[in-house]
């Protein structure tokens, strides 16, 4: 699940799957950001879509000029 999107249900974000830390799954927003730690019951896969949607999200950050 490393590395894999996910959705946190409480509140509809999506991120990607950084790991655990304790009883928690660790999310980071598309793009990059601050993570934030989820209970693994509120945790739900993403659909295709989604995925695609964020992944074109986090190249376009990247490719920002400062």
């Amino acid at each position: 699940m490393t590395g894999e999107y996910a959705i946190d249900v409480r509140d509809g974000r999506m991120g990607r799957v950084m790991g655990r830390v304790g009883p928690y799954v660790q999310l980071r927003p598309p793009g990059g950001g601050k993570e934030w730690d989820c209970p693994p019951e509120h945790v739900r896969p993403v659909a295709l879509g989604e995925v695609l949607r964020a992944r074109v999200r986090e190249i376009n950050a990247q490719g920002r000029l400062p």
